[in-house]
């Protein structure tokens, strides 16, 4: 594995009790994500619901954290994230919170502490343009949208 960072970390007060995000394997790019709800959520088959995690984070600039779905609660109850993945830009210094959407069959239930998505740390540049009139060739050039065959 690269280095480690170190990031900080700030529990709500109602979310103390709450797992901080884990990575749950020695070489997992992501750490889960825990549900903080009071009570059991449900989010209904095709609904969407924003579900807090109790966190606060604050980045080294340069960085950025993606929030992902899990890939089980996707397969087993078509559970996923509608803006996947969701970005948390460096300077964000508010909770972190889940926008889930339910693709499944049946209602979902969203139980306090349920690991409910991953957050990947990735380090990031930033670009600035250079502005010009044409760009280099390549073999592909501007094939794109299946242009390989499907």
């Amino acid at each position: 594995m690269g280095k480690r960072i170190k990031v900080r970390i700030q529990q709500l007060e109602e979310a103390k009790d709450l797992i901080l995000p884990k990575y749950m394997s020695e070489q997992a790019a992501g750490m889960d994500l825990y549900a903080n709800v009071v009570n059991d959520e449900i989010i209904e088959k095709g609904k969407i619901k924003l579900i807090s995690t109790g966190i606060k984070i604050a980045l080294p600039d340069g960085y950025e954290a993606q929030i992902r779905p899990r890939s089980g609660l996707a397969l087993k109850h078509g559970i996923s994230l509608v803006n996947t993945p969701g970005t948390i830009d460096a300077d964000y210094r508010g909770e972190i919170k889940v926008i889930m959407i339910n693709f499944g069959d049946e209602d979902f239930i969203i139980k306090r502490g349920e690991r409910i998505a991953q957050m990947v740390i990735n380090k990031i540049e930033q670009i600035e343009w250079e502005v010009t009139t044409e760009l280099e060739e390549t073999g592909r050039g501007s094939g794109g949208f299946g242009h390989t065959g499907v």
